[in-house]
């Protein structure tokens, strides 16, 4: 699998981060199988965070025997710096790590959002001064979190971001506008990024859900590929994180082995192809 340096970081991650939010109600045997075929994929980067129900749990016994070749970035949603740092710690315990390769104010969505957690984030660039993180990162979701992010990146010396990337938010012009704003400041600075929701198809609205993703991803493998295609080929993306379902998992693994970039034209027809379909923004849980 192909691996691209992280910005600043100058960690070389796999294109395919591990997005751990696939074993919030998984099982021991499961996770396991699952994780090891991440790596046997040439994943080397893992996003983790105490709000994926069990992912901490489960993959605790996992990650010190393949510590010394796996990026462990994980995240808090806490506002409190007292908050933060107990469970940054909490983190580190489940996880078997003495320290985070990255860790990240989880789900900034908007600039209030980003105003009110200017004590967390202090607390976490405080914890990257004492070693228990190399590097701080910020993440969200929602159409507003580039311009956020891109605040943040101004008011913060932050290493990277974590963002929404599928075709149907290019559809969008302001989504678009604000997004190409922020690859291109993390361009000039930086600034690793990583993109979520690249294999996103649209809200479940209603329907029977199918996969333990709170939107209806892509499952079919055309689809998949060209959401993670399109996520890898938008100019200043380092990485995508693969979905939150262990099934869907195997497909988007598979189609970062065999990426090749999208030309500029199939950049655009991939966003036709998706302009009609609703956003999974703003977040509705199942």
């Amino acid at each position: 699998m192909e691996r691209r340096r992280l910005g600043r970081t100058g960690h070389d991650s796999s294109v395919a981060i591990l997005g751990a939010a696939a074993y919030a109600r998984s099982d021991p045997d499961t996770t396991a199988a699952s994780f090891h075929e991440a790596l046997a994929a040439g994943v080397n980067h893992l996003d983790v965070a105490p709000q994926y129900g069990r992912a901490q749990e489960l993959l605790g016994p996992l990650i010190p025997p393949v510590r010394d070749r796996l990026f462990v970035a994980c995240k808090t949603l806490r506002h409190n710096p007292d908050g933060v740092r107990a469970q940054l710690e909490d983190s580190l315990n489940l996880l078997g790590c003495d320290s985070f390769d990255l860790y990240q104010l989880h789900g900034v969505t908007d600039l209030a959002d980003l105003d009110a957690r200017d004590g967390a984030v202090r607390a976490i660039l405080a914890a990257r001064d004492e070693g228990l993180t190399a590097w701080v990162g910020i993440t969200g979701h929602e159409h507003t979190a580039p311009a956020a992010h891109l605040e943040a990146l101004r008011r913060y010396d932050l290493d990277t971001v974590m963002f929404p990337v599928y075709p149907r938010l290019w559809a969008d012009p302001d989504y678009r506008r604000d997004a190409e704003a922020l690859l291109t400041h993390a361009a000039e600075h930086d600034v690793g990024v990583m993109a979520i929701k690249a294999a996103a198809a649209r809200p479940w609205a209603g329907r029977e859900t199918t996969a333990d993703t709170w939107y209806e991803p892509q499952t079919a493998t055309d689809d998949v590929s060209r959401g993670v295609r399109f996520a890898l080929s938008t100019p200043g993306v380092h990485a995508f994180c693969t979905p939150g379902d262990t099934r869907v998992l195997t497909t988007a693994l598979a189609a970062a082995e065999a990426y090749h970039p999208m030309s500029p034209d199939e950049r655009e027809a991939a966003v036709a192809a998706m302009a009609d379909e609703a956003s999974i923004y703003p977040m509705v849980p199942t």
